[in-house]
């Protein structure tokens, strides 16, 4: 995989992560990002075999500073049907919300399709609805199942004690519809899709409203509703849920 292209930040290169010392710079990003204790980090020797088999490792430097990463690991569907699973993606403190997340997620993209891998799956907590928005509207990925404390209990404090509850993202990247909203066109399709329900991220997360929006979501989604988009609000905003299809 080459050096990104993408626009963004002026000095901000993207490329793939090959040695062990990239590969510790990730790591110490990692912990950085998320507090973890070192027993739950995702060690160097995970990175050098997604790496080998096939996932993607892949940095975003300031020069010669790494201020993010993410990383893809392989998996294969019912059927053989072949995907990357991208497990993590850091950006350091003071580089966010300057579109390097999306330079990170459009070179994982490059990279899958032109090893002809059309799906992308990642997991975020259905309370964070800067992701939320960016999963849905930004990308074009939309959240088919939901998982209740997929990860256990974690020693991160941004995670604060919660069960680790997350929504499953399908990122189908070859689509007319993804390739669309990564224009920033309008999808001529979204106003006519009916909504088939709307449900609102409690304007205070706690352990009552984490499971109120978690079971409602659940019960959407077991039903056989996608959420397809993210509505704003003033108190926060909406899953919106529709038929596949």
């Amino acid at each position: 995989m080459a050096g990104s292209q993408t626009p963004g930040p002026v000095g901000i290169e993207i490329r793939p992560l090959t040695t062990p010392p990239q590969f510790r710079e990730a790591v110490a990003l990692q912990k950085i990002t998320w507090g973890f204790a070192d027993i739950e980090l995702i060690p160097v020797r995970v990175f050098v075999t997604a790496q080998f088999v096939g996932g993607q490792t892949i940095g975003a430097y300031d020069r010669d500073r790494m201020v993010g990463f993410c990383l893809s690991i392989p998996g294969v569907k019912q059927g053989g049907k072949g995907y990357l699973h991208s497990h993590m993606l850091a950006v350091a403190d003071q580089y966010r919300n300057r579109g390097l997340g999306r330079r990170l997620k459009l070179a994982q993209r490059d990279d899958a399709l032109s090893r002809g891998i059309e799906l992308m799956e990642w997991t975020f907590d259905p309370f964070e609805i800067k992701n939320a928005y960016f999963n849905l509207e930004r990308l074009g990925a939309m959240v088919t199942r939901f998982v209740p404390n997929m990860y256990g209990t974690t020693s991160s404090p941004l995670h604060g004690g919660l069960p680790t509850d997350r929504c499953i993202v399908q990122w189908w990247m070859s689509t007319d519809r993804v390739e669309r909203i990564l224009k920033g066109e309008r999808d001529p399709r979204a106003a006519a899709r009916a909504i088939a329900a709307r449900v609102p991220v409690p304007p205070v997360r706690t352990a009552e409203s984490q499971q109120q929006l978690s079971i409602a979501l659940a019960a959407h989604l077991s039903s056989g509703l996608a959420a397809t988009g993210f509505e704003r609000t003033t108190e926060g905003g909406n899953y919106l849920l529709s038929l596949l299809g």
